[in-house]
């Protein structure tokens, strides 16, 4: 299958305009190939716990305030 057979395929299938399939590219997968990230890490996925950032951010300018928190519960 060719690179233009490929971008019609997945224009046809998802709905999208030609160019901007071409655009974002798209390629066939080998699924004996499973070293495909050009740049592969080790890093754990950036996620942000947003309740855990707070409570830093608050404790950061109010330190007392978390102490007492945790005398009275």
């Amino acid at each position: 299958m060719t690179q233009v057979e490929i971008d019609n395929a997945v224009a046809e299938v998802t709905g999208e305009t030609l160019c901007d399939v071409r655009r974002i590219g798209f390629s066939i997968a080998d699924p004996l190939e499973v070293c495909f990230d050009p740049e592969p890490d080790d890093l754990p996925p950036n996620i942000i716990d947003w309740d855990e950032l707070e409570l830093e951010r608050n404790y950061a300018m109010y330190p007392m305030r978390r102490d007492r928190r945790r005398w009275a519960a």
